[in-house]
């Protein structure tokens, strides 16, 4: 018994080893020359898990999604670093959970029109990462990482901004004698008083939201056009599904399922006009386009909001429904195509782009993140095995491997109070039950442990940091 122990404690060590030395230059083109690729990530709100129909929706029709995914990679275990928006975009845009930037809070969940705080400057973002690798940086939709100057893209890294502060729900200023259902399911851009910023200045309030979506599609394209000569990092983050919901004229009442379908749907022809542009100034073959949501469907909007498939509920909550999310990677020629079933994360992004723009990562914090280049281009076995699932600055839950362990269990946008803190967690096997109905615990208590363990080493080197969120003022700023 202790020889096969010392056996598997062996390989594992060589295995790792391997993982750590292995070094593959991702960023040569097929003749072997050294050509570091441009990168677009787009990032919807509040897409769940099963509003696209290579991800199963019977009635959302995303053509173009669909074939980036038939050409490139589907991910079915593809995780964002919190559920709800400010804390998920920062840990995309720094690879580093959100508590190690302050970018979480138990006090208020994201940032709003009266916070005083937002990015700190002492993080890196991905833009300023690419930076020094001679990128040209655009960042197009909503921000939600801080409003005031300090904190808007072009002082962290990006090279100009087109696109909304904070949520589009934000700064609502209901008129007198409408309810706030018809505010929210009859929504006019007049009843929201959400600016529309060109860098730091506002150039639209209140923003026409039923045109937003082109208009973020139009400024990519063009960005595209005008730098199509240099490496460019493009983050366009859309302002949608999120609700209230908007959709330009001509793509009114082509889903059948209704506004929300013809949101989704609309953003699915502006990820095609892109990928066409692509191929017409022919970068399509050095760019890596990524698609994914910050979180999980808004399910208390009824049909207003989305849904999250076969998983367990949605938006604001630690279950599968509100972290696991749709997530396709494009390069034609380069990426393998596949479904991928081992595990990814936004908190990835910053390494895989770091790797392909051949730049080292930062030294002097922790980074979050691993580089799952050996999986998008050799089909390798992904390196992250582990995920952590904070709500504000608690860990309410974490898996590892196929098992995942609760310890507090929440529905959000409820009116009773529903948090549970079970003092024996739940367990499940997220591989053979995503849906979370069957807690196996006492089956597997050696699971429990290692996933206990697990957890308090992680909480030993986290250093929680100023809650850039918690503190607003009185008056909108």
């Amino acid at each position: 018994m202790k020889t096969k122990l010392i056996a598997s404690v062996l390989i594992l060590s060589i295995a790792i080893s391997g993982c750590q030395t292995k070094s593959v230059d991702y960023s040569r083109d097929d003749e072997g020359s050294k050509s570091v690729p441009n990168v677009i990530i787009i990032f919807a709100d509040d897409l769940g898990y099963g509003d696209l129909s290579c991800y199963g929706h019977p009635t959302i029709i995303t053509p173009q999604l669909d074939k980036m995914a038939f050409e490139g990679q589907k991910w079915t275990n593809f995780y964002v670093a919190a559920s709800v928006c400010t804390p998920s975009r920062a840990g995309l845009l720094t690879g580093r959970y959100p508590l190690r930037s302050g970018m979480c809070s138990d006090k208020n969940r994201v940032l709003f029109p009266n916070s005083v705080g937002g990015i700190p400057e002492k993080e890196i973002t991905l833009a300023e990462q690419l930076k020094k690798g001679g990128y040209v940086t655009a960042a197009i939709g909503k921000w939600h990482l801080g409003h005031q100057k300090k904190f808007l893209p072009i002082n962290n890294g990006f090279d100009s901004y087109f696109g909304i502060p904070y949520s589009n729900d934000m700064d609502y200023n209901r008129p007198e004698g409408v309810s706030k259902h018809e505010t929210f399911w009859n929504a006019k851009p007049e009843y929201f008083n959400v600016p529309l910023l060109m860098n730091e200045d506002e150039i639209e309030r209140p923003a026409n939201q039923n045109t937003l979506t082109k208009r973020y599609n139009e400024a990519a394209i063009k960005f595209i056009k005008e730098n199509k000569e240099h490496p460019f990092f493009l983050y366009l983050a859309h302002s949608l599904p999120h609700v209230p919901l908007f959709a330009a004229e001509e793509h009114l009442g082509k889903s059948k399922r209704g506004l929300f379908g013809d949101v989704v749907q609309e953003i699915d022809y502006g990820v095609g006009q892109i990928i066409e542009t692509l191929k017409e100034t022919g970068l399509d073959k050095n760019t890596l386009v990524v698609f994914t949501s910050d979180n999980g469907p808004w399910l208390w909007y009824e049909d207003h909001g989305g849904s999250a498939g076969l998983l367990h509920d949605g938006k604001g909550t630690t279950w599968e429904g509100g972290m696991r999310v749709p997530a396709i990677f494009w390069w034609p020629g380069k990426i393998k195509p596949a479904v991928i079933d081992e595990m990814g994360s936004t908190l990835d992004l910053f390494n895989v782009c770091s790797k392909l723009a051949n730049l080292d990562l930062p030294e002097d914090r922790i980074m979050d993140g691993f580089d799952l280049c050996p999986v998008l281009f050799d089909l390798e076995q992904s390196p992250r095995k582990n995920m952590f699932y904070y709500r504000g600055t608690t860990i309410y839950a974490a898996r590892q491997g196929a098992y995942k362990l609760h310890y507090i269990t929440e529905t959000w946008y409820t009116k009773d109070d529903n948090k549970i803190i079970h003092e024996n967690p739940l367990l499940f096997n997220v591989e053979v039950d995503p849906s979370e109905k069957y807690n196996i615990a006492d089956q597997f208590p050696e699971v429990v442990k290692s996933i206990d363990n697990m957890v308090k080493q992680h909480k030993a080197e986290v250093i929680q940091v100023k809650d850039q969120l918690a503190e607003r003022t009185k008056d909108k700023q």
